[in-house]
C-alpha cells in the first residue's frame, strides 16, 4: 500500500525521484493498493488511518492510530518525515510545489493530536532513549510524550523555514547581484 506519488515512484524503480534523480534505483514494485488521505487500513486488529504529508516525498504519509492501555486511551502518529535533506525548496523544476507541500504537511502535524509520537527514524524520537529509560523505570512509559512530538514538529518546521528563506535570499541576491 501506497499513497499515489509514492507509488508511482515504487513503480519506477526509484528511478525519476523529484532530488536523486536515478541515483537510487531498486527493482520496480507495484503497490497493492492507492492509499487516500483519510483512508484507513487494518493490521492484525489494528486501525490505523493515513495522513497525506508530502514534502519529503512527494506521496509522503503519517500514520495514526489509537491504542487503549488499561483505562486510557491514547493518540498515536507515525510521522513520515519532515526532514529537507539538500533539496531545492524554491523554483524546483522536478517538484514545483515542495514549499506548500511542506507548509501544508507542518498544518497537519500540528493538528494531530499526539500522546504517543513515533516515526521512520528512531532518532526523529529519541527512541533509543526512550527505550533505555523505559528499560530503567519499566512503570514510567517515556513514550507518552505530547510535547516532544510538538517540540519535534516546530524544531523541523523552522529548519524547513530557514532552508526555504535561504533559498529565496540567495535567488533574490543572485538576481540583484547579476544586473
Amino acid at each position: 500500500m501506497a499513497s499515489e506519488a509514492d507509488a508511482a515512484l515504487l513503480a519506477n524503480g526509484g528511478k525519476g525521484d523529484f532530488h536523486f534523480g536515478d541515483r537510487l534505483s531498486y527493482a520496480p514494485v507495484k503497490a497493492d493498493r492507492i492509499l487516500r488521505d483519510g483512508d484507513t487500513i487494518e493490521l492484525g486488529g489494528v486501525k490505523m488511518t493515513a495522513h497525506l504529508t508530502p514534502g519529503h516525498t512527494k506521496g509522503c504519509t503519517t500514520w495514526t492510530m489509537k491504542v487503549k492501555e488499561g483505562l486510557k486511551l491514547y493518540d498515536i502518529v507515525f510521522v513520515g518525515s519532515t526532514s529537507v535533506p539538500g533539496y531545492k525548496l524554491v523554483d524546483s523544476p522536478t517538484y514545483p510545489a515542495i514549499a506548500a507541500d511542506y507548509a501544508r504537511t507542518f498544518r497537519i502535524l500540528k493538528r494531530l493530536p499526539c500522546d504517543v509520537f513515533l516515526a521512520s527514524h528512531g532518532s526523529f524520537f529519541s527512541m533509543q532513549e526512550k527505550a533505555e529509560r523505559k528499560a530503567g523505570q519499566p512503570k514510567a512509559n517515556p513514550f507518552v510524550d505530547p510535547r516532544g512530538y510538538r517540540s519535534f514538529v516546530a524544531q523541523t518546521e523552522r529548519a524547513f523555514a530557514a532552508q526555504l528563506r535561504a533559498q529565496k535570499q540567495t535567488k533574490v541576491s543572485g538576481k540583484s547581484g547579476g544586473r
